[in-house]
């Protein structure tokens, strides 16, 4: 594993947890997701609570956090903790445990694991924070629902700038039309 951490038995991993277009992108090229929305929850709802009940704290970059304050309702997280990637000046709704942060991506893995308490960390959004976790070693799996439809343009899964370690697949689960791949990272 190349970031996971053991604390009293228990192994906490930071995922990346997201759904794709069947050609690579997480949003669109103004950061919609309508082409995510169109298929409902009723195949993904267990598997999603499921998952989530696994994660003890979050990272996410600005506009994913923006973005689920926009279209979300509200903070949907609770008190959860949560960092949050900007250079921007932010404000944190009421009630949610929120730090804002930029800086050694390093050390924000290492608070937001601490936070965790053993659980795992969910790197929520976007596709550049996924990047700058991958490069700095400190992402252990990857796990993409891959959506029956492409856009042809957009915001990429993973924008990388050179090639990654060989992904291992460990897991593959069948979601109504959707397939999530699992991937093990090193």
């Amino acid at each position: 594993m190349s970031g996971a951490v053991r604390m009293l038995g228990v192994v906490t991993r930071i995922q990346y947890y997201v759904a794709a277009t069947l050609d690579g992108f997480i949003a669109d090229e103004h950061d919609g997701l309508e082409w995510l929305l169109q298929f409902g929850m009723a195949d993904f709802s267990d598997h999603y609570e499921r998952f989530f009940a696994s994660v003890g704290a979050l990272v996410l970059g600005a506009t994913t956090f923006e973005w689920v304050l926009r279209e979300g309702g509200g903070w949907p997280y609770g008190e959860m903790p949560t960092w949050v990637l900007t250079h921007r000046t932010l404000e944190a709704p009421e009630g949610a445990d929120i730090r804002f942060a930029q800086g050694d991506v390093g050390a924000i893995a290492d608070a937001a694991t601490a936070a965790a308490g053993g659980r795992n960390v969910w790197v929520v959004g976007g596709g550049p924070v996924a990047a700058q976790f991958l490069a700095a070693g400190r992402l252990d799996e990857l796990h993409v629902t891959y959506m029956p439809v492409a856009l042809g343009r957009g915001r990429p899964l993973l924008p990388v700038s050179e090639v990654t370690p060989v992904l291992t697949l460990t897991g593959v689960t069948r979601l109504g039309d959707a397939v999530e791949h699992v991937y093990r990272i090193g």
